[in-house]
């Protein structure tokens, strides 16, 4: 907001913990989302949220950081879940990441 104000600040933690939990939830769900997907559309994935928990004080490391996001090991869900990515998502994903700015939220 232009004026410093940002009423999702204001948000308190227990109503955004329990919204975070239910978005984890639902890309748990929704594995046929997939990662390449989520990037070039909305320049976010699951690898992306477990960076942020980290940024945000998670103690854990990148590969316990994914894996609780993800629900299970990477490895795990690079075997099960994760398909090719095609060049078309590839670039996709590219011209998302493109318009990206640094994260100010």
């Amino acid at each position: 907001m232009s004026d410093g104000h940002e009423p999702l600040d204001e948000l308190d933690d227990a109503v955004a913990a329990a919204a975070f939990r239910r978005l984890v939830r639902h890309l748990r769900h929704r594995h046929d989302a997939q990662n390449i997907e989520l990037m070039g559309l909305a320049g976010f994935c699951r690898n992306c949220l477990a960076d942020w928990i980290r940024d945000a004080g998670f103690g854990g490391d990148k590969g316990a950081a994914r894996e609780l996001i993800h629900g299970m090991p990477v490895e795990e869900w690079k075997a099960t879940r994760q398909k090719e990515a095609s060049p078309e998502q590839i670039a996709a994903m590219q011209r998302s990441i493109a318009l990206n700015a640094p994260d100010t939220r």
